[in-house]
């Protein structure tokens, strides 16, 4: 029997989808499960471009150019125009979501074991995407204590090799929620245009900001128009995952050139995903505010909720859906597998993500985990009863002397 290839025994994980066997056995078990392990919103995709999909009158659902529909190419430069983003149809290439996005940025920039830096813990399928590419990530480490902000200029240069060849944020963060302001984005340039580097910037939940932050786009950074390289997606925005419709923007020619030769080696994206995402640029402006809102109230629970667990350690994030917690447990792993196997509250329980699988320094994160409000406000409350419970009752649960060492440490 022949054997399969090294890469594919070593494709890392997905640490957000990696407990859903255990998931599916604990629904069949009669157990209801929470979902906050992935972005999965719960919000209506909007009805409209629903309906757009649906009145398509067609014969034949042909490729679409390699690019993308021009049509939709053309509309996203009047989108990106209300962030202050001023760029031309022949800049944007439309891919089969975020996640081919940042594949064909790797593999257009990047060459074998060149080096990208990342600040952890970071969108864990970065890991995979890396592996697939044979590039590797270099990562600069935030702590939970400060809500994950970006270190100083310098930890990012000291982290600068010979290899290195970009720097790689998401702004606002997943999986952290930290928000990200224009003087940050600004030293990031500064370093990359001294190193002569890349700037590779996920901006998918640039509309979820909360607390009065308003968003500022790597695309309008001065100077470095040659290294910004900004990756895009409709799927959280307007609540449209399945639609698998993103994009790379870039006015470096060199690049969008490499990155046509890769788009026109898988055909085109998709269809009728295309369809969809140009009518939503149709949507009216109220969906997305309520949505924003939708989600800051959502966070609010979250965070209050989290605050009042004995021995958690969490923040208040300042954008996109998520949070990170830090549990008084011996290994989030353990604890949720544990919340789906053994523990339920009236029938409940919650699936979370462990938080190791989007770190890439080995032992960090262990004790961490990732939450993704993507529930309704009632929902969420019930999850976090089903969370404190478990917290409580956990069996590899640190002893209350052990819980105060590590607070009075992380002060």
């Amino acid at each position: 029997m022949p054997s399969i290839s090294k890469r594919g025994e070593n494709v890392p994980m997905s640490p957000f989808r990696k407990l859903i066997p255990f998931a599916d056995k604990a629904k069949q078990s009669g157990k209801h499960v929470y979902h906050l392990n992935i972005g999965q919103p719960d919000i209506e995709t909007p009805a409209y471009a629903l309906q757009q999909v649906r009145a398509t009158n067609m014969k034949v659902l042909e490729y679409s150019p390699a690019e993308g529909l021009a049509s939709y190419r053309k509309k996203l430069t009047h989108y990106y125009r209300k962030f202050h983003i001023e760029v031309n149809a022949e800049e944007v290439i439309v891919t089969t979501g975020a996640s081919e996005a940042i594949q064909f940025a790797f593999l257009a920039c990047l060459d074998q074991q060149d080096e990208v830096i990342v600040p952890e813990p970071f969108y864990a399928n970065y890991n995979g995407f890396a592996q697939i590419a044979d590039v590797r990530i270099r990562p600069v480490t935030c702590s939970i204590d400060d809500g994950f902000k970006l270190p100083d200029t310098a930890a990012f240069e000291q982290a600068i090799t010979t290899d290195t060849k970009g720097i790689f944020i998401t702004n606002p963060n997943n999986p952290t929620g930290c928000f990200y302001s224009r003087e940050s984005l600004e030293s990031l340039a500064e370093l990359c245009r001294k190193y002569s580097l890349f700037l590779f910037v996920d901006e998918v939940y640039r509309e979820f900001c909360y607390d009065g932050k308003e968003f500022f786009s790597a695309l309008n950074l001065r100077g470095v128009e040659e290294h910004v390289i900004v990756l895009d997606s409709i799927s959280k925005r307007y609540s449209a995952c399945g639609a698998r419709v993103g994009a790379i923007v870039t006015r470096n020619k060199a690049v969008l050139a490499a990155v046509t030769r890769y788009a026109k080696l898988r055909l085109s994206p998709p269809g009728l995903g295309q369809i969809l995402a140009e009518a939503t640029l149709d949507v009216e402006e109220t969906y997305m505010q309520e949505v924003k809102a939708e989600y800051a109230r959502r966070r609010d629970v979250v965070f209050r909720r989290l605050s009042n667990m004995r021995g958690v350690v969490s923040y208040r994030p300042g954008g996109a859906f998520y949070c990170f917690a830090k549990f008084p447990i011996d290994s989030a792993e353990r604890f949720c597998l544990w919340m789906l196997e053994d523990f339920d509250l009236n029938g409940a329980t919650v699936m979370l993500s462990p938080g190791e699988g989007f770190y890439a320094t080995p032992g960090l994160g262990v004790d961490e985990v990732r939450i993704a409000y993507v529930l309704n406000t009632d929902a969420l409350e019930a999850a976090m009863d089903c969370l404190d419970a478990g917290l409580q009752a956990y069996p590899g649960r640190r002893s209350e002397e052990r819980i105060s060492s590590v607070k009075a440490a992380a002060q």
